[in-house]
């Protein structure tokens, strides 16, 4: 029999987690805000958090505006990577005005100074948030499927060194 899973929610947070540190399960109680859909049709919003528990759609222009507030924004689409570098889900003006406690990107380029840059990371650092970018993602995935395979836990700090040595070479 097959048997199939998901490592993506796993590593993005415990990227958010590993950098908000306090405690065991730092994001409890936390409200979190996460792009659901890249499409800006309103329509597959609806349909999307309707498939999902618990889930709210909200308009791409209250979030870019700043309406849209909680603890943790997460950008899960791929705005803003290469060759798209200068765009963003949220502007800046949006950033200051919802004032997350911590910002979280799963684009992992651009690279700058070995450390994933993308204009919404930049924007949100200057804005006050505390930002992770996808790199710490794409680790942790490959480090869950590493265990998912081998049942050990695999070496996280050699798999971020050849991811950045990858990146860095292109």
């Amino acid at each position: 029999s097959l048997k199939g899973y998901n490592t993506d929610w796993e590593a993005a947070i415990g990227a958010i987690e590993a950098q908000l540190g306090s405690g065991e399960r730092p994001l409890e109680g936390k409200t979190v805000v996460v792009v659901l859909i890249a499409n800006r049709n309103p329509e597959r919003a609806e349909a999307l958090a309707a498939s999902i528990e618990g889930a709210e759609a909200v308009s791409w222009e209250d979030l870019q505006e700043g309406h849209v507030a909680g603890d943790v924004l997460a950008n899960t689409t791929s705005v803003g990577m290469v060759p798209n570098v200068e765009d963003t889900p949220v502007p800046a003006a949006g950033l200051q005005k919802a004032k997350y406690a911590l910002v979280f990107d799963a684009v992992y380029t651009p690279m700058e100074a070995r450390a994933s840059h993308t204009r919404l990371l930049k924007d949100a650092a200057a804005s006050g948030s505390i930002t992770v970018s996808g790199l710490e993602m794409f680790v942790g995935q490959a480090a869950a499927q590493f265990k998912l395979f081998t049942g050990e836990a695999g070496p996280v700090d050699l798999m971020r060194q050849k991811v950045l040595d990858s990146l860095q070479a292109n």
